[in-house]
């Protein structure tokens, strides 16, 4: 049997919106402009969860679906993305509908229903463990930096700038030790490189935002980091 047509109990399913649900027409336009579709805050969250739940940790693998929910279903996470909260789905990577929304009967020698004997409690033991992981740090890691923005105007006497000037406003942790901007190739689905620039709150960098797609993390003395900010524009 091809993988993707049978159970897999080491995959948990982990859906991500792009374009935020909670957003004005004006914010799309500037996504559209600065091609950051795929970086909205609910993608931030995925890439830190798959961070900070490896599978050594969990003995899970995170399997990211950029979609809000299954094919064109919903739950109720999008209730809180209403709110402009970053929500996420976590769920089995395939399903069986004999078991979920059903009445409990026997049909043509199936049994149907939601019942304990068709619960992989192992499974549920192991995605408790990515839920707690990502809790874990989300709640001891420092927050994500505030206020990041971009300056896209040049310097006066020039029409543009192959340098990218970022800032934002200081965290407040006690044992902050500083910030690393963090970059990809817009075709890269996580951060690929980053550059520790210290505890500082702006930085001017000779790499071009035509180019690649910035973020920016905290980082405390233990070495946790935060998830990523992504900039806003400023001319």
């Amino acid at each position: 049997m091809q993988a993707w047509l049978r159970p897999d109990p080491r995959t948990v399913r982990l859906f991500v919106e792009g374009i935020p649900t909670a957003v004005t027409a004006n914010e799309i336009s500037i996504m559209q402009a600065t091609g950051g579709e795929n970086d909205g805050m609910t993608h931030q969250v995925a890439r830190f969860v798959t961070s900070v739940a490896p599978f050594f940790l969990t003995g899970m693998n995170i399997r990211v679906i950029w979609r809000r929910d299954r094919y064109l279903r919903g739950s109720d996470h999008i209730s809180f993305q209403q709110q402009g909260y970053p929500a996420a789905r976590f769920t089995e990577p395939r399903e069986n509908f004999n078991h979920e929304h059903q009445d409990v009967k026997v049909v043509n020698g199936v049994q149907f229903g939601d019942l304990p004997q068709f619960v992989d409690f192992d499974y549920t033991a192991r995605v408790a463990r990515v839920n707690g992981a990502a809790l874990w740090a989300l709640a001891t890691n420092p927050g994500t930096p505030k206020n990041l923005v971009i300056h896209t105007a040049p310097p006066v006497g020039f029409s543009g700038t192959n340098l990218t000037t970022l800032n934002w406003d200081a965290n407040t942790e006690p044992d902050l030790a500083g910030y690393e901007v963090v970059m990809r190739e817009t075709t890269a689905p996580d951060w690929t490189s980053a550059i520790g620039v210290g505890n500082v709150t702006t930085v001017t960098l000779n790499i071009s935002k035509d180019n690649v797609q910035f973020g920016l993390r905290a980082i405390d003395t233990a070495g946790h980091r935060s998830p990523a900010a992504f900039p806003q524009v400023v001319n």
